[in-house]
């Protein structure tokens, strides 16, 4: 096990590297030594402009180095779980950017050679890393507004540029896998693991889910809805609603404004949280990880529950037809 900072190398320059790099940067316990791309000049000039000491013109050429103990993976959805196999058999830790995949199986695979080799593997949802979110699951748990009966959330955006890989069918692009994931998981959050889904979707001019929506029903009658979107104003917000009340958060995934409302007969409290960027908390957690001081906040079993039921939603709005997981 190694000591002092964990020496990061990034696979891929891809737009999301934009908020993962200040992330890394700003914390004590990771230091960013390697970017690599499937162009030469192209890695060096992205290491030029972030300050980085290495460029690789592979990927391979990437998880060759030894002084890499740890990467980020922000390729394309398709390529993940691949490149995260790739990794860890190389003997690197992996932060993998959300979604994973949206099937179950490639996911399995992935934290099996994570295990195999004795290797952390985690999906880097970062919101999960903040205070706000915590402090969110905290008041539910401890009855704020009674029993949860439902959750409510949103995530989207406009995007109509064909050629953005977001809107790309060959990566299994599209609104559900970029933003609508968030929704899944922040419903999971809160109400377990769905046994019922279904799903419905506007599948726009690129061939993605341009409008997604899904319902979810949850152990103990708990249901839960969200919309996501490509070709819908910017929009984020999640609220959980019981039986005496609700919280909602009008910037639940970026937790840029970290504020809770909680809503009540009585009125509305705010409760207001000190900005943290979850993007170094996530660096932190999975870099004390490493060095035996932590456990990953997310591990497998989230990674796994998270894909099924991405991939029965998918299933369902392809099919027309509700998905039972329970």
């Amino acid at each position: 096990m190694g000591v002092g900072a964990v020496k990061w190398g990034i696979l891929s320059t891809a737009d999301i590297n934009q908020k993962v790099i200040p992330g890394m940067r700003a914390s004590e316990k990771a230091e960013l030594i390697a970017v690599a791309s499937r162009d030469q000049q192209r890695a060096e000039e992205y290491a030029g402009e972030w300050e980085i000491d290495r460029a690789y013109g592979s990927y391979e050429a990437l998880l060759d180095d030894a002084d890499v103990e740890a990467v980020y993976i922000s390729l394309p959805n398709t390529m993940h779980c691949d490149w995260s196999i790739r990794a860890v058999e190389a003997g690197k830790h992996v932060l993998c950017e959300k979604p994973m995949s949206r099937h179950v199986g490639e996911v399995e695979a992935a934290f099996d050679a994570a295990d195999q080799h004795g290797r952390i593997l985690m999906e880097a949802f970062m919101y999960r890393h903040n205070p706000q979110t915590a402090r969110l699951r905290q008041l539910v748990d401890d009855g704020a507004i009674g029993e949860l009966r439902l959750v409510r959330s949103c995530f989207s955006y406009s995007l109509y540029d064909a050629d953005n890989i977001r809107l790309r069918t060959d990566v299994e692009g599209g609104s559900l896998m970029d933003v609508g994931c968030y929704c899944v998981s922040g419903s999971r959050l809160f109400a377990g693991e769905p046994e019922q889904l279904y799903g419905q979707q506007f599948v726009g001019p690129s061939g993605t889910d341009w409008v997604f929506t899904g319902t979810m029903r949850f152990p103990g009658d708990v249901l839960a809805q969200f919309d996501c979107g490509t070709a819908l104003p910017d929009r984020d917000e999640l609220e959980a609603i019981g039986s005496e009340g609700s919280l909602f958060v009008d910037d639940p995934w970026h937790c840029l404004e970290p504020v809770i409302e909680l809503r009540r007969g009585d009125g509305v409290e705010r409760i207001e949280l000190e900005h943290v960027d979850s993007y170094r908390l996530q660096t932190e957690n999975f870099s004390d990880a490493i060095r035996g001081q932590a456990d990953p906040l997310l591990g497998r079993d989230d990674a796994v529950a998270q894909v099924r039921a991405v991939e029965a939603l998918h299933r369902s709005a392809t099919t027309g037809l509700a998905v039972n997981l329970a």
